[in-house]
């Protein structure tokens, strides 16, 4: 059967949310699009805005991946605020949000006060009190490679509730199927089931 990949850079995938590069233009397939804090430009941030919000379609799912990242040039602030103005696009168009986020956890809970939408991390890897201080602020955790070899990843899994969770493949190349299996064995779910429940999720934040 076809697993929803909540988050992938592939234009071959229908079932799933392709994550749209700076600059590019909407494939015919359901995409998220954002500033990533990594492609931040200052000298040309507007420019960056402009193309965001002139490429909103009616295939887009999800504003994103933007976010905070300790890894990335921007000043956190100049970061806090272009993850802020894409709050509220999402705010706005009544999107949820996609977030990268790298050690800046608790900043990222502090800004969600902000947003109307749901907000989702993508590719989460973190441990269980991580985790557990985002499902307290209602946050929605994506899951990639990563959960097939880590252990404290698969513990962390255990105690998120079935309804929080999405899985993805990110840039990473491999069967989201494994991925699926792997989830199921965790949850002692059906691969098909667990299927079905994270296409349930999805509708769950695409009607905010």
């Amino acid at each position: 059967m076809d697993f929803f990949d909540f988050h992938h850079h592939k234009k071959n995938i229908s079932l799933g949310i392709y994550n749209l590069d700076l600059n590019g233009v909407p494939a015919d397939v359901p995409y998220s699009i954002g500033i990533h804090p990594k492609a931040i430009n200052l000298s040309v941030i507007e420019k960056q805005f402009q193309w965001l919000e002139s490429n909103i379609t009616e295939k887009c799912i999800a504003i994103g991946e933007c976010g905070l990242d300790s890894f990335a040039e921007a000043d956190l602030k100049i970061q806090e605020e272009v993850f802020l103005r894409q709050i509220r696009i999402s705010n706005e168009i009544k999107k949820p949000v996609i977030i990268h986020c790298v050690r800046k956890f608790y900043e990222v809970i502090s800004l969600k006060k902000y947003a109307e939408q749901p907000m989702i991390i993508h590719g989460f890897n973190k441990k269980g009190r991580i985790a557990e201080d985002l499902l307290k602020n209602n946050f929605y955790l994506s899951f990639g490679k990563a959960v097939l070899y880590n252990l404290s990843l698969q513990n962390t899994l255990k105690i998120i509730p079935l309804d929080k969770i999405f899985l993805e493949t990110d840039n990473d190349d491999f069967n989201i199927g494994d991925l699926y299996l792997k989830v199921s064995e965790i949850k002692d779910i059906s691969p098909e089931d667990l299927n079905k429940q994270i296409l349930e999720n999805l509708e769950t934040i695409k009607n905010g």
